[in-house]
């Protein structure tokens, strides 16, 4: 029998399958789900999120078909302050965040690595599509996953060294389209459950009214959309309204495209312009965490990413401070957006990033 790993088994096809391979392997298998938001309420359009009822009676199922113990544990209080509390602060201060980055981080493993190993527990894993390797300078990273499309090393990039040296992650050596086929071949109940999108406690896309429910009367009211000059160009209905690079919903209409170029929370002034204006050649991050690196002792080429999405561009990183990095990009980028993170790669490893300032 392998050491003890605890799976985060959020009632989806990849988490199941990521214990199923796990036990195949010969870990002893403990199944967790994290009760993190809802009172176990099932969605108005009676799909289910990834804390629903829905979601816990999904990974039960498939936790007595593989008969792993399972349990649900209780993660709100960690959730509220560290993902929900930052994720409205973030956007009163005319930032978009990336809740799931901090999820990761605090709630999936900080809080959940520490209460599996208060139980015996060796590893946590979970469903995500990437890989943790130790590199020739013995620290580990996360490497891409082999299928591209659904890499998601770019929310991982804020992982503790010790997180990484505690956690398994068997689907990012599968295509997406063999994990389906493995929970066919098993015949686990939830093969063909459609993939989660949206935001946990969020379901509705409406982040303002989030917003605005969360912290009532806290956020900014109206205020002046303007140019780069400051001249007026009409109002906006509040600044958590919008993100850098948007074009759908201004309300406004010029006779051509005008995109969001900058948010400024200290005026209450939203920024906009032509889509030339949307572009940058750098940008500066904080709150760094370095992974397959150390540290920044000189300047380096990377490859970096600004966003989920984002392809990717090559840059040159400089710490310019204790907390500090510039990324000078070879080609500019479009909508470099406070509050999100850009993350650096050396090939297929992530070497670490920061916050966007």
């Amino acid at each position: 029998m392998k050491k003890k790993v605890v799976v985060g088994m959020s009632g989806g096809v990849d988490s199941s399958v990521a214990a199923l391979l796990l036990k195949e392997e010969g870990y002893e298998v403990v199944g967790v789900t994290m009760q993190i938001w809802q009172d176990g309420k099932r969605d108005a359009d009676g799909e289910s999120g990834c804390c629903s009822l829905q979601a816990v009676e999904d990974a039960r199922r498939v936790a007595q078909m593989l008969s792993i113990p399972y349990y649900v544990m209780n993660f709100k209080n960690v959730f509220q302050k560290e993902v929900v509390d930052y994720f409205v602060g973030e956007y009163l201060a005319g930032r978009t965040p990336n809740p799931c980055i901090a999820c990761n981080r605090y709630v999936k493993w900080e809080a959940l690595l520490r209460r599996s190993m208060e139980i015996g527990a060796d590893y946590i894993a979970t469903g995500h599509y990437a890989r943790v390797e130790r590199l020739p300078n013995g620290r580990y990273a996360v490497r891409n996953s082999v299928t591209a499309d659904k890499d998601q090393t770019y929310a991982l990039y804020n992982l503790t060294q010790f997180q990484l040296e505690h956690t398994l992650m068997p689907v990012g050596a599968y295509h997406k389209e063999e994990i389906r086929a493995i929970a066919r071949e098993y015949s686990l109940p939830i093969a063909h459950k459609p993939d989660s999108q949206d935001i946990c406690f969020v379901p509705d896309g409406d982040y303002a009214g989030f917003i605005e429910r969360e912290a009532p009367g806290q956020a900014p009211g109206c205020g002046n959309f303007v140019a780069e000059d400051g001249t007026v160009l009409g109002t906006h209905k509040g600044i958590i309204h919008y993100t850098i690079g948007q074009r759908k919903g201004l309300g406004l209409s010029f006779g051509h495209p005008v995109f969001v170029s900058e948010i400024r929370p200290d005026t209450n002034e939203v920024v906009l312009g032509l889509s030339g204006d949307v572009f940058r050649s750098e940008l500066s991050c904080g709150r760094l965490n370095f992974m397959g690196m150390e540290d920044l002792s000189a300047p380096r080429r990377v490859w970096a990413k600004i966003r989920y999405a984002h392809k990717g561009e090559w840059c040159v990183i400089e710490q310019t401070g204790e907390d500090r990095i510039l990324c000078r990009f070879e080609k500019p980028v479009r909508a470099v957006t406070p509050g999100q993170a850009v993350v650096f790669y050396d090939g297929e490893y992530v070497l670490g990033g920061g916050q966007i300032l």
